[in-house]
């Protein structure tokens, strides 16, 4: 496999470091050039845009691929579903997520409409990466109903209040991050962004409150020594 990184005279360690801070935190292309710069390290915040451009899909993919293998050699026991509006150049989109049991975010979907055909697209290209769940968690949108009718999940569907919190506090890191970025200009960059961030995230999210010190510690130092040899 060629080197992603051979045309490129800045080392790969910078350019990790770059589009990890772009991605995982809500900071903008300047404050990365200025965070960066503090460092001794002198890009243009353009230098950034091209980076993640280049490399997140590719960080990302990989990233989905061992969660994806992983998580289908075993039950998925439970998935939550929701959706959210996203305003792009004055005009309403919708941003669908699904999440486990444990709250990593599984796959995203941007489509114009929330209706049965959006929900039957976004539940297929779930299912296809990492099969069916035992129980899929929605609100009361009729059309999760009528597109798990026409697949012949319709037995697997709960609702209820509060059921379905899980799946709308994954949007939050989402939302940090949007208004950082001042919104979006396109639907597919609106796509792009949200799957990137979401596989980023699923990565970093350590659930630091479930763990004592010492282990939190040993898992963020493994997360970063995984994410260095990512596309070596």
């Amino acid at each position: 496999m060629r080197n992603p990184f051979h045309y490129f005279k800045t080392s790969p360690e910078v350019i990790r470091l770059a589009v990890m801070m772009y991605i995982r935190f809500p900071l903008s292309l300047r404050q990365v050039e200025d965070l960066l710069n503090e460092r001794g390290i002198d890009i243009c915040h353009e230098t950034v845009r091209a980076w993640w451009n280049r490399f997140g899909p590719m960080f990302a993919a990989e990233i989905r691929k061992k969660r994806s293998a992983s998580m289908r050699a075993q039950i998925q026991w439970r998935w939550h579903l929701d959706e959210v509006f996203v305003r792009i150049n004055g005009e309403s989109y919708y941003l669908w997520r699904a999440v486990d049991h444990e709250g990593e975010v599984l796959e995203v979907f941007v489509t114009k409409r929330r209706n049965r055909k959006a929900a039957l697209r976004f539940l297929k290209k779930a299912m296809k990466r990492y099969g069916r769940p035992e129980v899929i968690v929605t609100d009361c949108l009729r059309s999760y109903r009528a597109a798990m009718k026409e697949i012949g999940n319709e037995a697997r569907q709960a609702t209820g209040r509060w059921l379905n919190n899980r799946a709308e506090n994954s949007h939050q890191p989402f939302r940090r991050r949007e208004r950082a970025m001042a919104k979006f200009r396109s639907a597919k960059s609106l796509q792009k962004f949200a799957s990137i961030h979401s596989s980023v995230h699923n990565h970093f999210n350590q659930e630091r409150h479930l763990y004592s010190r010492d282990n939190f510690k040993l898992n963020r130092t493994a997360a970063l020594a995984e994410w260095r040899q990512l596309a070596p």
